[in-house]
């Protein structure tokens, strides 16, 4: 077993990052080169700016590199709940922007050539259990009615071709998508620095000031002055940009991949090959990858952190979870087992915009794979003077109470899903 992404470990490596010190004078300086911060680059370099990227490990070595695989349309929430607590209009234009997220997507990995197995797969959202399967159909009624026709309820009968497990019935959202991350964040990154940018890894900003109209951006390298700085650090945002980090909850996702699965095996699985996502509120995920090892991931700990020893912890649940969804799966060997940093928000809501002099996006949730290139996209073309397309601007964003980097509660929060999961 490796104890390392699959996506990192079977892409290329990023050959094109900058040597010598950091060090100049930019219009914009991006700190992070994951999605949303390497698809705000291109953006703003494409329209003439003068842009680096300042990324404190390797491109794409964060959530980037470190998800699911998965490129769901439409919200991670209930588009009923999010009604009631955005308002018809937000909700309805947060849905879209994610819609619109998968089309990005699409239409960059043509224009750049990324060699990434994009494909439009459809995601599965799975009812473990009967009034699951309730609140999933009333759910669909009104996405389908208000905002998205191409998605159908199926029923557990209309299950057996799709997966080889029993579920209640699903909702089938037509848009959704999937990729090889890995590929992707390699490609995104020569794809911005073959149009200009200059990507420093291994380059942490450990101090930012402000001069004037002027940022100063001290690193392990050297530092740089910006005009203007997009932070797009996420989950791995430091304490120094402490506004962020008291909004921000860290928590551990992790996933493991089997080998590669034979025909029969994959027809007594997932004969539907697409992305699946289980109702349970410590629930699951999974999908095919690219060379048919069946990826599954979920919440297996609740823990800020991801090490060897953290990630062989959650593996091992992680393996258990496999067994009890494919009991037809037991005994399978696990190729690979790994874990990464999830940024959520209290309400599970994305955040973008400007405040403190920084423009920022992040905060996805665990829902970022699809939207965070198109995110840090749309947020550059605002830098840019172009029109705000932001959905979520001007949503409040309150602190967390009593957080100030590190999650204490997380445990507590793990037993109360938990236990809902057990009454639910």
């Amino acid at each position: 077993m490796k104890y390392v992404s699959y996506w990192h470990d079977t892409a290329p490596g990023f050959s094109g990052g900058a040597e010598g010190d950091v060090e100049g004078h930019y219009d914009v300086a991006v700190i992070g080169a994951g999605f949303t911060g390497l698809g705000a680059a291109r953006q703003l370099v494409k329209a003439g700016a003068r842009v680096v990227v300042l990324e404190a490990d390797r491109v794409s070595c964060g959530a980037s590199g470190r998800n699911g695989g998965h490129l769901n349309n439409g919200l991670a929430h209930s588009y009923l709940a999010a009604k009631a607590e955005l308002g018809t209009e937000r909700a309805i234009a947060l849905y879209q922007t994610f819609d619109a997220s998968i089309d990005t997507l699409e239409a960059l990995i043509v224009e750049e050539g990324i060699e990434c197995s994009f494909r439009r797969a459809g995601k599965l959202k799975l009812a473990s259990r009967p009034k699951h399967f309730d609140a999933i159909a009333r759910n669909f009624e009104a996405v389908h009615r208000e905002v998205d026709p191409e998605t159908a309820l199926l029923s557990a009968r209309d299950l057996s071709s799709e997966v080889g497990s029993p579920f209640f019935g699903a909702m089938l959202s037509k848009k959704s998508a999937m990729m090889h991350m890995g590929r992707f964040g390699i490609g995104l990154a020569e794809a911005a620095k073959r149009r200009g940018a200059i990507i420093f890894e291994r380059a942490a900003v450990t101090t930012q000031l402000r001069e004037g109209s002027r940022h100063r951006l001290m690193t392990s390298r050297g530092h740089v002055t910006a005009e203007q700085v997009l932070l797009a650090t996420g989950a791995y945002t430091t304490p120094n940009f402490r506004y962020f980090r008291r909004r921000i909850v860290t928590v551990g996702s992790f996933i493991i991949a089997t080998r590669p699965l034979k025909a029969a095996e994959i027809a007594a699985t997932m004969p539907g090959n697409r992305t699946c996502v289980n109702s349970m509120n410590v629930g699951n995920y999974f999908r095919l990858a690219p060379d048919n090892r069946l990826i599954f991931g979920g919440r297996a700990r609740f823990s800020a952190t991801s090490d060897q020893r953290s990630d062989a912890k959650s593996g091992a649940v992680l393996a258990d979870s496999l067994v009890q969804i494919f009991p037809q799966l037991a005994g399978i060997a696990i190729d690979y087992c790994w874990g990464g940093l999830v940024d959520m928000t209290s309400d599970r809501y994305p955040r973008a915009g400007y405040q403190d002099g920084l423009w920022y996006a992040m905060g996805y949730s665990g829902h970022g794979a699809q939207l965070s290139t198109h995110l840090g996209m749309t947020i550059a073309d605002a830098m840019l003077g172009r029109e705000d397309r932001n959905p979520m601007k001007g949503v409040h964003w309150p602190a967390v109470p009593g957080h100030f980097g590190k999650p204490w509660f997380l445990p507590l929060v793990g037993m109360y899903y938990k236990m809902l999961d057990r009454i639910q």
